[in-house]
């Protein structure tokens, strides 16, 4: 597969998986483009990828809302061309109970990731079809096949990601397109800082699903791209949990409920 020259863009680039992801894409040979709103953390990583040898370019945009959003895809397509990888990995969300969660929030948390990686795919999804090829990787939670308590919302949204995914396999099925389910436990990045409260909240029982580092998630996630996976979870153990999920569906879900949060009060 030659690499050498191809277009790969990523979003929520900014830190942690998208940021790893946008480095080892361009060690890989291809020009990368990094997406996310905050415009200086993302030149940042974009700079250190340009100093690495890499081809890099940042586009800063609320991927969330489609009205800015679609300008910034456009502007790509008509500059640079359809991605190959497209990589989809805009998202956010603190983990709350139901009554705890903001309407507002509940609505942010359904733009990242889900409307983000619609409006993004839509936009890319034409290039691709006339080029009959490309590769759309759909970044996701266990919480999109195993939901806790105290994450209703969070949950919502990241089943929301995983229903588009599987429906987009199913459309571009025959047309060279292919679609990635990508999904990291947890990983040691910025989100715990940024959304206080949620670390206390995962289950007990994932104790024994080892922590990721951005770089480890990253290397699965573009060997994942390579070879042209439809699915990728890890670490090993997640996988596990991942199947379980499907064979023993109440047991997980009762070893879930039985050691996640309770309820404030």
């Amino acid at each position: 597969m030659e690499l050498r020259g191809r277009l790969a863009v990523v979003t929520g680039a900014s830190s942690g998986i998208g940021a790893a992801t946008a480095r080892l894409l361009a060690r890989e040979g291809f020009r990368v483009v990094l997406m996310a709103r905050t415009e200086s953390t993302l030149e940042e990583v974009a700079a250190g990828i340009r100093a690495a040898g890499g081809e890099a370019t940042a586009v800063a945009a609320d991927l969330g809302d489609a009205a800015l959003a679609t300008p910034a895809f456009e502007r790509i397509v008509r500059e640079m061309g359809a991605p190959d990888p497209l990589v989809n990995n805009a998202g956010a969300g603190r983990w709350l109970f139901t009554e705890e969660t903001p309407p507002s929030e509940a609505v942010a948390m359904m733009a990242a990731p889900y409307f983000a990686a619609f409006f993004a795919t839509r936009a890319f999804l034409p290039g691709m079809l006339a080029r009959g090829s490309g590769r759309i990787v759909n970044v996701n939670s266990p919480a999109s096949k195993l939901p806790w308590p105290g994450a209703a919302g969070y949950s919502a949204a990241r089943w929301a990601l995983r229903g588009f995914t599987e429906a987009l396999r199913q459309e571009l099925a025959g047309t060279g397109v292919g679609v990635t389910h990508f999904v990291a436990g947890k990983t040691s990045s910025d989100y715990f800082v940024h959304n206080p409260g949620a670390e206390e909240r995962i289950p007990r029982i994932s104790k024994l699903i080892p922590t990721l580092t951005p770089d480890e998630a990253a290397a699965t996630l573009v060997r994942a791209v390579l070879r042209d996976a439809d699915e990728a979870v890890v670490p090993f153990m997640l996988r596990v949990f991942w199947i379980c999920g499907s064979l023993t569906p109440g047991i997980t879900a009762w070893l879930l409920r039985n050691t996640g949060a309770r309820r404030p009060g």
